[in-house]
């Protein structure tokens, strides 16, 4: 866990900045985290990194652009220690992937004092504002987690949630799981596409803003949902034509003329295929950049093994990660990867 002495710290950093700058990751967790903070300290500029899991020295120009008295990092899982360098204020970095230390930086992790627990950054972001509600929710079940106050948003929407203790039920079998789509989609399209969509989602206020279309920024979220889930969907009903039984996996590669969708696709596909190797996959640039799922299997050692010689980098979550290897060498990543997790 975080101690509650380090979130009154983070809550003090932002309290007392007064230009922050956020970098955060492309997923409703990293979006969420951001919304939090953004809206509860109403203050701070905030980019979504969505080149790689790294942040490094190219986004050093947007630090020097935006002149911000503090950086906040939110649930990127890999830092340089050249980008901390040349930033010239200080860093906070709030993540719950396998730590790193780096010289320079607050870093607050929950597996610094307990390894497993991975609960996601919104969670702790917010423990920092003590919100409670819906918002948070969106982030922590985006990840696959189940929030703490599960059961008062079952009271306090019953229409959109039910009990369980699979985080992938919400995400597939219900109204709110259409919401974390809603928030994933908004992060697709071109960088000015996702400022817009990202400025809308600050105005919100209820969930149903945006699921019934109740107001113009919700309707706008909404239209910008149903452009991207036709795509999606088209990809989701070609990929499950590739489960193969033999080997207990499912490997889907679909070329970069489409937009990425391959962690939503991967998650969707191991809530159908729980004890399966899922690998989805986007050509771009000679490479293919996935995300990868088993639900039995711990993935980042395996990974790396499977990688030893071959040109890419991956890893991530226990049952959850990400990968980039070149296309060249991308069958011998997956036939090794294969034979890892049957033994």
């Amino acid at each position: 866990m975080i101690p509650k002495q380090d979130i009154h710290e983070i809550r003090e950093i932002l309290n007392k900045s007064t230009n922050p700058l956020f970098f955060y990751d492309d997923d409703p967790d990293g979006l969420v985290s951001y919304l939090l903070l953004r809206k509860h300290f109403r203050k701070g500029r905030g980019i979504v990194v969505k080149s790689s899991p790294t942040l490094d020295l190219i986004y050093l120009r947007k630090v020097k652009e935006l002149s911000p008295d503090k950086v906040f990092i939110l649930d990127k899982p890999i830092v340089t220690q050249e980008f901390v360098d040349q930033v010239n204020v200080p860093v906070v970095w709030i993540d719950h992937h396998e730590p790193i230390i780096l010289e320079g930086v607050k870093y607050f992790n929950p597996r610094l004092s307990n390894k497993k627990d991975a609960r996601p950054t919104s969670y702790w972001c917010n423990e920092v504002v003590n919100e409670d509600d819906w918002l948070s929710a969106v982030g922590i079940i985006g990840d696959w987690f189940i929030p703490d106050h599960f059961n008062n948003l079952i009271k306090k929407y019953p229409d959109l949630l039910f009990k369980t203790k699979d985080p992938g039920d919400i995400l597939f079998d219900s109204e709110f799981g259409k919401l974390v789509k809603v928030f994933s989609f908004a992060l697709k399209g071109t960088i000015e596409e996702i400022r817009n969509n990202v400025s809308v989602l600050l105005k919100i206020e209820s969930p149903y803003e945006i699921l019934n279309q109740l107001t113009p920024a919700g309707k706008f979220l909404y239209k910008n949902f149903e452009r991207f889930n036709k795509e999606y969907s088209s990809l989701l009903e070609k990929a499950k034509e590739c489960y193969d039984k033999k080997t207990k996996s499912l490997v889907f590669i679909y070329p970069s003329t489409k937009n990425s969708h391959t962690g939503p696709l991967s998650n969707e596909l191991i809530h159908e295929h729980p004890n399966t190797l899922l690998i989805i996959g986007r050509k771009k640039n000679d490479a293919v950049k996935m995300s990868i799922r088993h639900s039995k299997r711990v993935l980042p050692p395996l990974i790396k093994k499977a990688l030893d010689g071959l040109e890419g980098y991956g890893g991530g979550h226990d049952h959850a990660c990400g990968a980039n290897v070149k296309e060249s060498d991308f069958k011998i990543f997956v036939e090794r990867l294969q034979k890892l997790t049957q033994k």
